[in-house]
Formats: structure tokens, sequence, C-alpha cells
């Protein structure tokens, strides 16, 4: 009997990958390690480090991607509660780094923050899926209660750009499920009103002496320098001002690789984790940046067809759900960078460096793969 080739044998382990998918974040993990390179120069740490972060990124993605849709939906309700406990265990006994208690230590020192940005895309979906064909009106207030209490806890730490996140990632699986229009479009509405407020009279609201309710100082800070980062350049405005520099100096093609100047000044800071895009744009510019945001929009694309395609309820609002988180981290880390919202801690996917966010990210392709994986095998 002929012995089929190396390759063929070794088959099993990449069938049912979605090959547009797998290639659009082969490009993106290609950018990151190009654009790490750069960034990293000068900081405290090593290319070892984030090539360890890769592999385990791409070793998660390969472990979930195996796992059937239908153990997700078993599992939603005990990551959830997991998740829930941890976050009552950080606000209870977690640990302070920097003024902000969001890590726990349970033998290793975790952050289970980041664990309901899965989580809680899980737990709704496993929801709807239970009353799916009999939905009412309260069933879209039981899920807005159920997203509400890790956002507070989230929020409390202080964590108000993984609380936004995570809040997005509910929400997706709210709106997907068939939130009705005529009580989202309101609630828009007064968002959309406040935030026009806030940029009339920024000026007054922005005054030292004006406390704001709910949010703390350094996030009153944080939108008031966005009104106006030069009212302090070289302290709360530094960031944003460097940033939007480097980008402009870009220009059409880019200063070219490694040869970014406010990026090996030193003039970015955070220039290997938040403000990463800003060190890519100077060195590739616009066109770079149509290449990256083109690669985004795939990864999008492809995801969504995924969730249209999906066989079940919870797999489509899982996987849509998944799909526009990625669009809500490249949307709020570009905007922040360029200077049109509020510095937060939002990572780029796939190019800030970082394991915990890579884990994540991996969780989340793994499952669209897995989705698009049992997709075929029903078909067949």
């Amino acid at each position: 009997m002929e012995k089929r080739p190396l390759i063929q044998r070794l088959d099993f382990l990449w069938s049912g990958f979605d090959k547009s998918l797998g290639l659009t974040v082969l490009a993106l993990v290609f950018i990151s390690i190009v654009t790490f390179v750069s960034s990293s120069s000068g900081a405290h740490v090593k290319m070892i480090d984030q090539v360890r972060n890769l592999l385990l990124f791409f070793v998660v993605m390969w472990t979930v991607s195996h796992v059937p849709p239908k153990w997700f939906e078993k599992l939603a309700i005990w990551v959830f509660l997991l998740g829930v406990g941890l976050l009552i265990a950080v606000a209870l006994f977690g640990l302070i780094k920097k003024g902000a208690r969001r890590w726990v230590n349970v033998g290793v020192v975790i952050q289970p923050s980041e664990l309901m940005k899965i989580a809680m895309p899980m737990m709704l979906a496993w929801y709807f899926q239970r009353r799916e064909g009999i939905l009412k009106n309260w069933d879209y207030a039981v899920a807005l209660i159920l997203l509400a209490v890790p956002v507070a806890l989230i929020a409390r730490q202080p964590d108000l750009g993984t609380a936004l996140l995570v809040f997005a990632a509910g929400m997706y699986v709210i709106i997907l499920a068939g939130f009705p229009w005529k009580i989202l479009v309101p609630i828009v509405g007064i968002g959309v009103f406040f935030i026009l407020l806030i940029i009339i009279f920024g000026g007054y609201i922005c005054e030292p002496q004006v406390k704001w309710p709910i949010l703390h100082e350094y996030q009153k800070n944080r939108v008031c320098t966005l009104l106006d980062p030069s009212s302090d350049p070289l302290g709360k405005g530094f960031h944003t001002i460097q940033s939007v520099i480097a980008i402009g100096s870009g220009g059409l093609f880019g200063k070219g690789w490694l040869k970014g100047t406010q990026s090996h000044l030193e003039f970015i800071p955070e220039k290997h984790t938040d403000f990463v895009f800003a060190v890519y744009s100077e060195e590739f510019g616009l066109l770079g940046n149509i290449i990256l945001l083109g690669l985004f929009f795939l990864l999008v694309k492809r995801g969504l067809e995924i969730a249209s395609n999906a066989p079940t309820l919870f797999s489509r609002l899982l996987a849509g759900s998944i799909t526009m988180i990625f669009f809500t981290y490249a949307f709020v880390n570009m905007g922040m960078v360029s200077g049109i919202l509020p510095v937060v801690g939002v990572p780029l996917p796939f190019i800030t460096y970082g394991g915990t966010a890579l884990v994540t990210l991996g969780v989340g392709i793994g499952m669209l793969m897995s989705i698009h994986r049992h997709r075929r095998l029903v078909q067949s």
C-alpha cells in the first residue's frame, strides 16, 4: 500500500480552516512583526517575547477551532459565572497597579475583564438561543441586566476602555437578536445629544473646578484633552499631539521602515502598545494605512459571512458579535491615536504588543473557525 505524503497525512491539523480568514490573519501578523521590530527599539521588550505571544495566539486559535460550537453553548453560562466571580474577587481583594484594581492572583496574576470580552457574547447568545421563537420585550431587559453587571464591575476598577468593549460586545448580540429599533434609535439620539453638549460647552465643563458625575477625574481629563490637546501640550495632551504629528508626517508613502523620526527619537509614548498605529503610519504612510484598513475590512467581511451562514442562532449571534468586536478594537484604537476619540487602553488587533489581548483574539478567531468548520461538517 502506497504511503501518502506527509503533508496529506497531517491534513487533519488544518482541515476545515477558513483560508480567506486565515490568510488575512497571517497578513496582519506579518505587519505586526514588521512594526514591532521598529516600535520596540529602545523599549524594554524583546522580539522573542512577541514571538512567544504570537505562537501562543496560534496555539489558542488552533485549539479553539477544533472545539464544536455546541460546547461553546454548553460552557457559556459557566464561563460567564466564572468571569463575574473573578470580577467580584478583584473588587474585594484584587491587586492594585498604577491606581487601578484590575488584577487578581489565583496562583498566577490574571485580568478577569479580558475573559468577559468573550464570556459576555457567549452568555447573551446562549440566552437568546434558549428564548428563540418566544422572544418578548422583557427578554431584552433581562439581557441588558446581564450585560450591566460585569460592565459596572469593570468600570468600577476603574477600566473604562475595557468596560466599553465588553458593553459593545454584549450590545452587538442584543442588536443582532432583534432589539427594537424604536427603542434603540432614541437611546442613540440621547447619546449623540450629550456628545454635542460636551463639544459645544467643552470650554466651561472642562474647567478644573467642574466635577463630572460618575466619571473619574482622569477620565474627564481624557475627554477634555481630546477637545483641546494644546491646552496641556507637555502633559495630558502630549500623547495625542505627538501621535497626530507622526501620522501626518508619514505622508503618502511614509518615511520608510525603521526611519520614523517621531518614534525613534522617543516622542511617541507607549509606541509598541497603544500607540503602535502612529509608528506604522509614520513609516508606511497613507498607502500602508489603506492596506491595513483593507485587511481589517476583509477580516470583518469574512467574519460576517461566517455569521450569516452559521447553522444555529447561538452561532450566528456569537460569530457576529466577535466579528464586530474586531471592528470596534480597530476603530477605537485608530480613532484615539488619530485624535478623534479619547485615549483609552484599547489595543490594535494583532498589531499591538501583548499576551493577554492576543489570547483573547486567538479565542475569537478560533471560534469563527470552529463555526465555519461546523457548518461544513453539517452540510456534508
